[in-house]
């Protein structure tokens, strides 16, 4: 049986995307970490939490390049943050013992990405039952914890 994963809210995000001033991923890894939700950052790569999640502990990892096309990944910056997303699978394991994960690539608008120009990997945990009634009847999103929480989290328990 399909079960479809209904995120209404996201259109809101991806039409206003292309209307950012400057790309997101850039902007965050110039800044301040706890301001702008980076978890960790290694030589290549660097994992932020999604502002707009769609559960508990989903983060991205993306390179500090700015690089639009999965193919001009460097070898470096593909390990780094392939084992970047692993750490990460850990240190969610380990705080929030999550039942499941999606990981994916959203390459394109018509893939699903809300950024185009800067290539990362969601890595979303699941458990199950976790979506429920109010993004449908009332266009919520329920968040059992504020994102600066689980970033310092995350960052205080992540490997290495």
């Amino acid at each position: 049986m399909t079960r479809q994963l209904w995120a209404p809210w996201r259109l809101d995000y991806i039409a206003s995307a292309d209307e950012q001033p400057g790309c997101v991923f850039c902007l965050a890894a110039a800044g301040d970490d706890e301001e702008r939700l980076i978890v960790h950052r290694g030589r290549h790569t660097f994992v932020l939490l999604n502002r707009f999640p769609y559960a508990s502990g989903h983060f991205m990892v993306a390179p500090f390049r700015h690089v639009g096309e999965y193919g001009e990944l460097t070898d470096d910056e593909v390990l780094e943050l392939h084992r970047l997303a692993t750490s990460g699978i850990g240190a969610l394991s380990q705080l929030y013992a999550p039942q499941g994960y999606n990981l994916g690539w959203n390459l394109g608008r018509v893939a699903g990405a809300g950024v185009v120009d800067h290539v990362h990997l969601h890595v979303v945990p699941r458990w199950s039952g976790d979506t429920n009634f109010m993004p449908v009847l009332a266009d919520v999103k329920v968040m059992p914890e504020h994102l600066a929480e689980t970033r310092d989290r995350l960052a205080a328990v992540w490997p290495g």
